[in-house]
């Protein structure tokens, strides 16, 4: 880092308080801060369902994969997100749009009243919400770890200062503040991205390489399905991605039900679908190069910040290591702000004094205190990240073997085919795939670097225990609530 990256990343650091702070004069009521009062525009809606769906993680637990298995990170990981929002996009993202028009709901799980019950929904929201400060956990350690490799800054302080500067501008601003902060950090990360991948490009002899480096790498690299990472993986995956990015994840149902219409989220959903399918290849091509120019490499998951270093000059670096953070800002920020709602909206009036929250001005205000918390919370969880498998532990073993259990009932609960499944299904299903994850975690030995166990049964195992036992119970002890089947009527 030259004086010329300092600069740059400061001021990326500066601007993202800005158009946060900016912002605020929009946010007048829960309402604004989080659903953006429903007047979010498609194209913005898509953006930042695209920028909140991946962080930093992606460069280096992702970085380290491509070094080392090649194209097949992109059809597991990019092309299922890609397929799961396309499918979604006429099933799921129109229902979320709906429940704010029909109900005026602005809370993901709040329709799970009607749908379960209370005790149901609590149970959900405070056991989806424990999950997602371990998978924001995860974000901010892998932003930490690109700027220790990028700068030699401590851990404890590159947490910190990510950390500190996103709880800022969530705080302050809510759903529009992420939706602006996401917009301007899109530019910044397609800047960076296509500046690695043309230097990357050049490096290796023009655009010919972009094809031709194929053929100097491992034939193991071209292969669309290699280790542990198989047809049957990204079926897997591709059930977990359905579930997640098409609102399983609070944050991106959020994103949907900030939209204005069920045509504008409809749109949003197949523009973030858009960017997944074309992004990653840019993303991904010096990950992919990365065995050609760095050969030998002890530690994989260094390969893109070694590759920023050596190869772009001064202020470029500080750039693209802003456009890193670009990612995981995005999706952190809007994590907190979705479990802000959830706890607001969900959770806090069962354990506060009704006339705390009787208005939408001290729902404000306790959305802000909730945001606060959620994120110093995740920023601790960072600090212990190596003592729960690391970066790419916590994403794949933990969030992605836990989403599961919490999804099946709040997304397939919007769907009519389902409407004999109640209360018992949806705790049903969610013991279930708990269960499943621990006994997993305790008596099946995993890994994610395919030296033993199976990835495939860890990440898959609770989510399929949970769809079955989901439908099962519903079909052994099926549940006749009118209350239910008036909001699925709503829905359709």
């Amino acid at each position: 880092m030259k004086t010329l990256d300092w600069i740059t990343l400061g001021l990326y650091f500066v601007l993202m308080l800005a158009v946060g702070i900016a912002i605020r004069s929009r946010v007048k009521n829960a309402r604004d801060f989080f659903t953006a009062g429903g007047k979010m525009p498609w194209w913005l809606s898509g953006i930042s369902h695209h920028m909140s769906g991946y962080s930093a993680a992606v460069f280096v637990g992702y970085a380290a994969l491509a070094y080392t298995e090649g194209f097949s990170l992109y059809i597991w990981w990019a092309c299922s997100i890609a397929v799961a929002l396309i499918i979604g996009s006429s099933v799921f993202a129109t229902r979320w749009v709906r429940l704010r028009l029909h109900t005026g709901m602005i809370s993901p799980l709040e329709y799970l009243t009607a749908r379960y019950g209370h005790g149901t929904k609590l149970c959900l929201a405070c056991s989806g919400s424990l999950l997602k400060i371990f998978d924001v956990g995860a974000k901010w350690t892998a932003s930490a770890l690109l700027l220790q490799m990028f700068a030699h800054i401590d851990l404890l302080w590159g947490v910190l200062l990510i950390g500190g500067v996103t709880l800022i501008y969530s705080v302050v601003g809510g759903l529009w503040a992420d939706a602006a902060t996401d917009l301007s950090q899109f530019v910044i990360q397609l800047i960076s991205g296509i500046s690695m991948f043309v230097v990357v490009m050049r490096h290796l002899g023009g655009v010919g390489a972009v094809t031709g480096m194929w053929r100097s790498l491992p034939a193991s690299h071209r292969q669309f399905f290699h280790g542990q990472y198989t047809l049957g993986f990204a079926l897997t995956y591709l059930l977990v991605n359905l579930l997640s990015y098409n609102g399983g994840t609070w944050s991106l149902a959020q994103r949907f039900m900030a939209s204005p219409d069920v045509a504008s989220a409809r749109r949003s959903a197949l523009l973030s679908a858009f960017l997944y399918m074309v992004w990653p290849l840019v993303l991904f091509y010096p990950m992919w190069a990365a065995p050609l120019l760095l050969p030998g490499a002890v530690h994989p998951e260094d390969s893109y910040a070694i590759l920023a270093q050596r190869l772009l000059p001064q202020g470029l670096v500080g750039l693209v290591l802003a456009g890193l953070f670009a990612h995981s800002m995005a999706m952190t920020s809007s994590d907190a702000n979705a479990v802000s709602a959830v706890v607001v909206r969900d959770i806090a009036p069962s354990v506060l004094p009704e006339a705390w929250l009787d208005n939408e001005t001290k729902q404000l205000t306790a959305g802000r205190i909730c945001t606060f918390g959620f994120l110093a919370g995740s920023m601790i969880i960072a600090l212990l990240a190596n003592h729960m498998g690391g970066v790419l532990g916590l994403i794949l073993l933990w969030y992605g073997a836990l989403v599961g259990p919490v999804a099946v009932p709040m997304m397939l609960g919007m769907l009519p085919v389902f409407k004999r499944c109640g209360a018992f299904s949806a705790i049903s299903s969610w013991i279930s795939g708990v269960a499943m994850f621990a006994a997993l975690r305790l008596f099946v030995p995993s890994s994610v670097n395919g030296r033993s166990g199976s990835l495939m049964l860890s990440i898959g195992g609770p989510v399929v225990v949970s769809l079955i036992v989901y439908i099962v119970s519903g079909l052994i002890r099926p549940n006749d609530n009118p209350r239910a089947a008036a909001l699925l009527l709503e829905l359709r």
